[in-house]
């Protein structure tokens, strides 16, 4: 049953609004100021309140901004006299869904209710879907990395400080900068991304700050940019490097303020924006370039976060390749696949350039594509196609007290070898894959005392 509250000075108002509304199934609270109906929402959950404009003791308008700011998911409906339209006006543009002039219609007031349950039907619609959509891919990994990053993101979530999330693609910065929103005061309201390397520097700035009509070429009309999408909520820039540094210079100006300008025009635009922001890049490296402003770094890198790639995290893949696997199991009927300890060992190997985005990828190709519920060195090398091995930090042990023409040598001598024996010990055709002449691989040969078994 949805529960309506009619804040309104005059009893007989508060009387007529509460049976008109009782009949239609609502159950429905009343209060005769302001002070009382605040009180009241600290103990009741109410989806919907008609709020009288003039109140005794504290105003209508001061009521309006304290439901929001408190209850922002709460609608709140104004009751306006004669002669109040232009306040009126005001509560709808500080969050107030709609406004009744009295003298009341009944009839109006019935429908107007009726939408606003719905609006909030579907806002709880919403917030529903993102948690389905947050939650769709986990922060998976007990890796001393990944326990790191959670780690920062719970001591981080609840405040608004910045944040800058480090790491190669394909490693998750985005999943961290959705938990963090998950996990703060602001997740009931907009998590807005905005991916400024896939933006042309012509747009950028219209994208994030919005235009006016008639700004330039194309712009037919008033257009909101997605620092005022993100007002209460969270703005992720993700590839922050990309910017120009005009696009920068404007973002670090936002950030000072949180006051802007939508391109072409002049009106001064406030927002409560948290920004979290994301780069495969070496910001000291584009710093060092020229190409990223430093003093918007240190404005960014509040609080920085590193997202290690998979590769130096092979100690997770069971946990990912276990949670892939159940995720595009095509039913619960399905048995579900298992990796033997050989191909485990093969896909810890692997050197995963995409990271955790080819493993998904990866795994949901096998999932679909292959039959067999116990998944073998042999059909991860198929699916894998050519597994890059990677290079282990101990290739280079053998040649530790080597100097560097002994191991040049050394090194030569394997090279050689390794292709004498791709090539079948045929010397003309190793020499052509080396790019020598045959005379001067027989002098190798020689040379290194590689013997050659005909």
């Amino acid at each position: 049953m949805s529960r309506v509250l009619v804040i309104d000075d005059e009893q007989g108002i508060r009387e007529v609004l509460s049976g008109i509304l009782q009949d239609e199934g609502y159950r429905i609270f009343s209060a005769e100021d302001g002070i009382g109906g605040l009180n009241l929402l600290k103990t009741e959950p109410i989806d919907v309140v008609l709020l009288d404009v003039w109140l005794p003791n504290m105003g209508g308008i001061d009521v309006l901004k304290e439901i929001k700011s408190a209850y922002p998911e709460t609608e709140v409906i104004i009751i306006s006299g004669h002669g109040n339209i232009d306040l009126a006006v005001k509560a709808v543009k500080l969050g107030a869904f709609d406004f009744m002039e009295k003298p009341l219609s009944l009839e109006r007031v019935v429908t107007v209710v009726r939408n606003a349950l719905e609006m909030e039907q579907l806002k709880k619609e919403n917030r529903r879907l993102r948690r389905t959509i947050l939650d769709d891919d986990e922060i998976l990994g007990d890796s001393e990395g990944m326990r790191r990053v959670r780690e920062i993101i719970q001591q981080s979530a609840a405040t608004d400080s910045r944040i800058l999330i480090t790491g190669e693609n394909g490693t998750g910065k985005e999943l961290v900068a959705r938990e963090i929103h998950r996990r703060s005061r602001r997740a009931g309201e907009p998590f807005v991304e905005v991916n400024c390397a896939a933006i042309p520097d012509t747009l950028i700035e219209s994208e994030l700050f919005g235009h006016e009509k008639g700004a330039f070429t194309g712009a037919v009309g008033r257009r909101k940019g997605k620092f005022e999408a993100a007002d209460r909520g969270t703005l992720f820039l993700d590839e922050v490097a990309d910017m120009s540094l005009s696009a920068q210079a404007k973002v670090l100006r936002a950030i000072q303020e949180m006051k802007f300008e939508r391109v072409g025009g002049e009106e001064s635009i406030s927002v409560d924006v948290r920004l979290i922001a994301a780069t495969n890049k070496d910001i000291q490296h584009e710093i060092g370039a020229g190409r990223f402003r430093e003093d918007l770094f240190f404005r960014l890198n509040v609080i920085p976060i590193q997202v290690p790639p998979l590769r130096e995290r092979t100690e997770d893949l069971p946990a990912l390749i276990g949670f892939f696997m159940q995720k595009f199991r095509p039913s619960a009927d399905t048995p579900l696949k298992t990796v033997d300890s050989r191909a485990m060992q093969l896909l810890k190997e692997y050197d995963w350039p995409g990271n955790v985005r080819e493993l998904k990828n990866f795994i949901e190709r096998v999932t679909i594509m292959s039959d067999e519920e116990l998944l073998t060195a042999e059909l991860i090398r198929f699916f894998l196609g050519e597994p890059t091995p990677r290079r282990r930090a101990d290739d280079l042990d053998e040649y530790g007290e080597m100097g560097l023409s002994e191991a040049r040598e050394s090194f030569e001598k394997r090279y050689i070898m390794q292709k004498l024996q791709e090539h079948g010990n045929n010397i003309s055709r190793t020499a052509q894959a080396l790019g020598v002449y045959p005379s001067n691989l027989h002098g190798k040969i020689r040379k290194f005392g590689i013997r050659i078994e005909r």
